[in-house]
């Protein structure tokens, strides 16, 4: 049982591990040794890692896989995946491949806008309000000059700055509701910068002003923060061919193959159950990219349910329809990302999966990811209406079964060759590693 513990922060590392593994490991020694195996072996590469966060005692590792030949607007990309989940870093390159020879992918930025808000309280006059606002507007452009500086030279910065009347939804509640540009930056660290800056010039300007009666003038900042939900930062990627080009499922003839996926992912806008595992599997795909380039998958998921709840109801991210002979694929994603800055410029794997991308800058990643998060989706819907989800999943379970039980490299080879055309199960491989092993003895 955990002990409450003081100063822990400035406890050394391995004095950080001594009190875990005093506190919670029940085997100390082993359970020590598996942190240190998980160290850098280069000191200064692990101190690095150590700074990323706090209260660091070990790396987690998370496999960092390659799905080659995605045609993007007739470019082939390969794209880097870090994700634990098995099936998926195939499933994606069994899309590319697909794809491939259908015209490829096709993606298009709908918009790169930002926003931030300064939330508070108001008790008085919304009229006068909102003179107040009309009058001090230029100022809080004037305010956070020194900090947009680098990026207007750049083409960025802030593009509006509104005052919003919220009263209807929490009493005497309003906000400033900002949009920013931020180029290849994800941004987060200028855009409350320049709220903050607003923030205080705006309730400094409050306390000053003659239309204000002095209960008026004690504006209450809440808070000043970016939003992760930015309907206006989207991006478009799309599959489409002749219906007689998906032709490559036995079971199905083509027309019968379109008919059926547009129905699947139709029952994903119709049932929010569905359609938060068909949102999952397209974020298996983003989050794996996000998270190989340095960017933060937390915001991109928020940002992404969000989105599929704009309607009011929670629906599918992506759409599928058959149109004049024509079978079309596509999703619609808001992606606020960064190509500069943060982790970009410091984790040695996250450098080298951007070169693998040939360096993108924030809005070609945009659409590098929405297409990653199309490909994933199209192969999960036609596992789903052709050999079902499993057949393929388990096939790429099996190594971790195999693992699990400590099968050597020529039981894995066995096995790999036992269930080339058998169902697979993991109590089914189980018996059968057991049966191995009991004729072997």
């Amino acid at each position: 049982m955990a002990e409450p513990v003081n100063g822990f922060s400035k406890l050394t590392k391995n004095q950080k591990i001594e009190w875990l593994a005093k506190n919670h490991f029940i085997n100390k020694e082993e359970g020590v040794k598996t942190l240190e195996q998980y160290w850098n072996k280069d000191a200064k590469l692990q101190a690095l890692h150590d700074e990323f966060i706090e209260n660091t005692i070990s790396n987690f590792y998370l496999p960092l896989g390659i799905a080659p030949n995605f045609l993007i607007n007739q470019k082939y990309h390969t794209i880097p995946m870090a994700i634990e989940e098995s099936s998926v870093v195939a499933a994606a390159g069994k899309a590319a491949k697909y794809w491939q020879q259908r015209g490829g992918f096709k993606t298009k930025i709908l918009g790169t806008e930002k926003i931030g808000q300064v939330h508070f309280m108001y008790h008085g006059d919304a009229s006068k309000l909102k003179s107040f606002f009309t009058e001090v507007e230029p100022k809080l452009y004037k305010a956070t000059e020194t900090i947009t500086e680098n990026m207007r030279k750049r083409g960025g910065g802030i593009s509006t700055i509104e005052l919003k009347n919220k009263t209807s939804q929490l009493d005497n509640y309003y906000q400033l509701h900002c949009t920013f540009e931020t180029l290849d930056a994800m941004g987060a660290n200028f855009i409350n910068s320049c709220l903050e800056a607003i923030a205080k010039t705006f309730s400094a300007e409050a306390h000053q002003n003659s239309l204000f009666s002095p209960e008026e003038k004690n504006i209450e900042i809440v808070m000043s923060i970016l939003s992760n939900y930015v309907p206006n930062c989207v991006v478009k990627a799309e599959v489409s061919c002749k219906i007689e080009e998906l032709n490559e499922d036995k079971n199905l003839n083509p027309q019968e193959f379109a008919d059926k996926f547009v129905r699947a992912v139709a029952i994903a806008n119709a049932e929010p159950h569905r359609a938060v595992t068909h949102n999952k599997g397209i974020m298996n795909g983003v989050d794996a990219v996000v998270l190989a380039t340095g960017n933060d998958f937390r915001a991109i998921e928020a940002g992404a349910h969000a989105y599929a709840s704009k309607s009011g109801s929670y629906k599918s991210l992506t759409h599928a329809e058959i149109k004049d002979g024509i079978f079309k694929f596509w999703i619609e994603i808001p992606l606020a990302l960064g190509t500069v800055g943060g982790l970009t410029s410091l984790h040695p794997l996250v450098k080298l999966s951007l070169e693998i991308l040939d360096k993108p800058s924030a809005r070609e990643l945009m659409q590098i990811i929405a297409v990653a998060g199309l490909a994933q989706n199209f192969a999960a819907v036609r596992s789903l209406i052709t050999d079902g989800i499993q057949k393929g999943h388990m096939k790429m379970h099996l190594m971790n079964i195999l693992n699990q039980l400590g099968a050597t490299a020529e039981e894995k080879a066995y096995f790999v060759d036992f269930y080339k055309n058998k169902t697979i199960t993991h109590s089914n491989v189980i018996k059968e590693f057991n049966d191995l092993k009991a004729k072997n003895v």
